[in-house]
């Protein structure tokens, strides 16, 4: 995919910079999307946690996004042997709902107990659960349609850790259309070879930092506004895209790798925000940082192979139409921007 630094958009050179005309465009198209479907994450899996107390109790949160279990029942499976004693009120983000109720689990606590989700199967996607012990140990499993129910152990093995926090960032940034887009931008602005090595490691090195500090405890910031922030990230870059005939560089264009760099810091938080869901293992929290992190970068180059390969396979058919239609997916990436930068806002105030 040739950088557009080397052919303008449209043919003709942009009036202004950044262009009313490009903006317009942009903004006419975020309102054609402003549909359900246009959602950054729609993969995003349900949460079951529990956490016991001192005296037997069982605290339980059932976390479910609204779009994906709204239609199904879809119900948490608790060991028989625990009996409810307090249901407390349910919350709702607009996202998501959550359930809260108290069990009673006496002297055996949870461990050797069977727990799992109900009907992923019906929707297809995944639950992470977190069972918090008394002893301070905190397990985590990811809950598949294949394997939706797990015995709670005496310990997690580091390889099972391993294996789950690997395929958690895996699903996680392949199922996050912002991240996914920013990184398609990227390829747009440096085309290939050295700057594109160059670009990519800069962006991996900004979002490892910030994800690994935020997992850690030691910054925190609140997840909506980072989301909003993320979005405006993928719109600017796909306006400067679009302006690539104005008279000076932007500093986009001279330093990808500091642009790539320093909107890796935002991007890290992000991928913070879901590890924050599930938490970190007791004992095991290095391995399951690092696996996390290496899920996430085994998506982000299965996701740079796939374009590098489509560009490869389509330039030698119809390299023609590939030049000219460099201006769709920039205008279709600035106006997705655009939509989520919108709807994100919007859930600030609402």
């Amino acid at each position: 995919m040739a950088s557009l630094d080397r052919e303008p958009l449209g043919g003709r050179p942009s009036m202004r910079s950044p262009g009313r005309r490009t903006l317009w465009r942009m903004g006419l198209l975020a309102l054609l999307l402003a549909s359900p479907s246009a959602n950054a994450h729609p993969l995003a899996p349900a949460l079951l946690n529990l956490q016991e107390r001192g005296d037997g109790r069982v605290e339980i949160a059932w976390k479910r996004p609204l779009r994906v279990f709204a239609a199904a029942s879809r119900s948490p499976v608790v060991p028989s042997s625990c009996k409810p004693v307090e249901t407390l009120p349910s919350t709702e983000d607009g996202l998501s709902a959550t359930d809260h109720w108290v069990l009673d689990c006496g002297k055996s606590g949870l461990v050797g107990q069977r727990i799992g989700v109900n009907g992923l199967d019906a929707t297809g996607t995944d639950a992470l659960l977190r069972v918090g012990l008394r002893d301070g140990r905190v397990i985590q499993r990811v809950l598949r349609p294949t394997s939706a129910f797990v015995t709670v152990p005496e310990r997690t093995p580091p390889l099972e850790v391993s294996r789950d926090y690997s395929a958690l960032g895996l699903e996680h940034i392949l199922g996050g259309a912002d991240h996914l887009l920013f990184v398609f931008g990227l390829l747009l602005l440096v085309g290939g070879g050295k700057r594109l090595v160059q670009t990519i490691t800069s962006f991996t090195a900004g979002h490892s930092v910030t994800l690994s500090l935020a997992a850690m405890g030691f910054v925190h910031f609140p997840s909506r506004p980072i989301e909003v922030l993320i979005a405006l990230t993928v719109f600017w870059l796909a306006v400067d895209l679009a302006d690539s005939t104005g008279p000076r560089a932007s500093w986009m264009r001279r330093a990808p790798w500091l642009m790539a760099g320093t909107f890796g810091l935002l991007h890290g938080l992000g991928f913070a925000g879901a590890l924050a869901e599930t938490g970190l293992p007791e004992g095991e929290i290095p391995l399951a940082l690092l696996s996390f992190n290496l899920g996430i970068e085994a998506g982000q180059l299965l996701f740079v192979g796939a374009v590098l390969g489509g560009r490869l396979v389509l330039g030698g058919v119809a390299p023609r139409v590939l030049t000219w239609n460099t201006r769709v997916p920039v205008y279709a990436m600035g106006s997705l921007a655009a939509f989520w930068c919108i709807e994100r806002a919007a859930l600030l105030v609402w």
